[in-house]
């Protein structure tokens, strides 16, 4: 008897930890699901803030450009200013580097032949992103806060952007759009030595641009409103940026196999003319031969060289013949022979007439 009663009170224990236990998993659970949802946005408010869609995997026709963003342009510089935040006005690393800082946008190490890899494997350690940086930072409860005076936003004076343009058959449609960014650190030596470019870190533009479509940019100085957000400065694409790679077999950048400034110039150039060459052929848009053109304009200014010379060519021949007739007339008159051959051209009957 005693047996059983003994069995009985330790179920009844066991049952009574069970449904403390309960609870506080769930709490647990719950906690964690809360944390989550405040470091990141839910699909449903990804699609909301963004402005740009995600890119279909099957297109028929596609080209990565990997393009430099200079802070120091006019037209990139809404990206730059305020160095430090004003109000509610951030420029882009401060915004980047908080959303990492966070563990909102995950950071992807920038890799030694300079493409972005966005797997698992090569995220970045916050920390160690930092302390590779020497960006200085204090945790505490396993959060990171950075001091706005410690973000180095005006050191980054320029970003790598890498552009997909593709053909969508589905919808007959031709886009443009970002979908990788990474902030290049510009730090000069102790001493004073020459200013050396340090690339950070990549992200992924689709997981960033929703954060992007929250935070309002200012683009001109002389209208102060802040009418658009990072996100649509991106997906209009009104920055402008010089092209240093193209995706390629061998991986190669323009410097490497571009003996100077001048053909890398020319090769930008080309590069860009291919572009709208491809898009203008989708549409049917026929280009100016400038070849042609060139031949034309040359052959006009012959044609009008050799009309203007024709007027006294002619003159000239105008006044020989008439001096050549004048001195023909004039022997005709003298020898009577002449009259013969001027009218060699008629038959002349001559009758003589009985006595």
């Amino acid at each position: 008897m005693k047996t059983k009663s003994l069995i009985a009170i330790v179920a009844l224990l066991l049952c009574a930890q069970g449904t403390v236990a309960q609870p506080k998993a769930r709490l647990k659970a719950q906690a964690e699901a809360e944390k989550k949802s405040e470091t990141s946005l839910s699909e449903r408010a990804k699609a909301q803030y963004t402005a740009q869609m995600p890119a279909p995997t099957d297109v028929v026709w596609k080209r990565d450009i990997y393009r430099t963003l200079d802070m120091t342009k006019e037209k990139n510089a809404a990206l730059y200013y305020p160095v430090e935040p004003l109000g509610d006005r951030v420029n882009l690393f401060t915004l980047i580097i908080r959303l990492v800082a966070d563990g909102k946008v995950p950071a992807y190490e920038y890799r030694s032949d300079g493409n972005e890899l966005f797997t698992e494997d090569n995220k970045y350690k916050v920390t160690d992103m930092l302390d590779k940086f020497y960006i200085y930072y204090e945790e505490k409860d396993g959060k990171l806060t950075i001091a706005d005076s410690d973000i180095p936003s005006g050191e980054v004076l320029s970003y790598f952007i890498k552009e997909s343009s593709f053909y969508d058959q589905r919808t007959a449609t031709y886009t443009t759009r970002v979908t990788a960014i990474c902030p290049v650190l510009h730090r000069s030596g102790d001493f004073g030595s020459e200013t050396t470019k340090y690339p950070m870190f990549w992200l992924n533009y689709d997981e960033v641009s929703p954060y992007l479509g929250m935070t309002p940019l200012m683009t001109s100085s002389y209208n102060n409103v802040s009418n658009m957000s990072i996100d649509d400065y991106f997906v209009r694409s009104l920055y402008e940026g010089d092209i240093y790679k193209t995706a390629n077999l061998q991986n190669k950048l323009l410097a490497q196999y571009c003996p100077n400034d001048t053909a890398m110039k020319a090769e930008q150039q080309r590069i860009e003319k291919e572009l709208v060459t491809f898009e203008n052929k989708l549409w049917g848009i026929e280009e100016p031969d400038t070849t042609a053109t060139a031949t034309d304009t040359k052959a006009e200014k012959k044609s009008v060289r050799s009309a203007a010379r024709k007027p006294r060519a002619t003159e000239k021949k105008t006044e020989n013949s008439e001096k050549k007739a004048s001195v023909r007339t004039s022997r005709q008159r003298k020898s009577p022979s002449s009259s013969k051959a001027s009218n060699s051209g008629q038959t002349l009957t001559v009758r003589r007439q009985r006595r």
